[in-house]
């Protein structure tokens, strides 16, 4: 691919911050996705103290064509992490808390509980704070995914990646109509929650498959949804095969917003956790 577009480039600034976050995150040993992902909204988030955390360990059991967080066996879960989340979430004074976490297919709930443990951890440090949880599929337990559900996140939230087509090479181990499965079954079984996917394209798919997948999550009952540019973010993943123009991404947008959904983000910089309070607070006014 060719350099970057101009849409695309943004500079890295407010170091002293990122450096900061970084410290205090250490200190309290734990992972987030904007460093593991390396997000290119790193320096804006973490000067606006924000950050997405990482829960479950710094090591995926499945390692997916896009992702850079590390492939490996993970240790157990830290029994201390859900403390220091909360702990870390307070001391950034977050008005809006988004976990997320490595996929554990080697866990029999897929972290569930541990997920459950982290929210309820969040909720006790800081009571007015609105939590978004964004959690890999869990094999399509039903079970699982009620655990988390069962303790009231504001927002549940479970990233589709891509479209149907393309799944066998980007994400190989997972499975386009059980993620939707995920969603569908958190619709039904907490239609009170705000409910909420995400998608990259730039990895090979067409304008139409883009709009196929926007359907199937609104058929699904999902509310919200963000849309980036795949960027790769090491030499070992799966190369950008278009630089998608911000127009394409607005027309999405436009596509989106006809079809009921609440809330559309949609832009070469999105990314799912990427000002995820402004979105949340627009799709909360939009249901008034």
């Amino acid at each position: 691919m060719p350099h970057l577009p101009a849409w695309l480039r943004k500079p890295e600034t407010h170091f002293d911050r990122l450096h900061e976050i970084k410290l205090g995150l250490r200190g309290l040993g734990l992972h987030t996705v904007c460093e593991s992902a390396r997000c290119p909204n790193i320096h804006e988030c973490f000067h606006r103290g924000a950050a997405t955390f990482l829960i479950l360990g710094g090591s995926c059991t499945r390692g997916c064509g896009f992702c850079s967080v590390p492939k490996g066996d993970p240790p157990p879960p830290n029994p201390e992490e859900p403390e220091n989340v909360a702990r870390m979430a307070r001391r950034l004074r977050l008005r809006h808390v988004v976990i997320t976490s490595v996929t554990r297919d080697d866990l029999a709930d897929g972290g569930a509980a541990h997920f459950a443990l982290t929210v309820r951890a969040v909720r006790e440090a800081l009571p007015e704070a609105r939590i978004e949880v964004l959690t890999p599929d869990f094999r399509g337990d039903p079970g699982a995914v009620a655990r988390v559900l069962e303790v009231r996140p504001h927002i549940f939230n479970h990233n589709l990646e891509t479209v149907a087509r393309l799944y066998p090479r980007v994400r190989p181990r997972a499975g386009y109509r059980q993620s939707l499965e995920v969603l569908r079954f958190a619709r039904r079984h907490s239609p009170n929650l705000m409910t909420k996917s995400g998608l990259m394209v730039g990895l090979g798919e067409e304008p139409r498959e883009v709009e196929e997948l926007i359907h199937d999550l609104r058929e699904a009952g999902v509310e919200v949804v963000t849309i980036g540019q795949y960027l790769q973010p090491s030499r070992r993943n799966l190369p950008v095969a278009a630089y998608v123009p911000p127009e394409q991404f607005e027309a999405w947008r436009g596509y989106a917003l006809s079809i009921g959904f609440r809330a559309v983000a949609s832009g070469p910089l999105v990314r799912s956790s990427y000002l995820a309070e402004t979105v949340a607070r627009e799709a909360t006014e939009a249901a008034c």
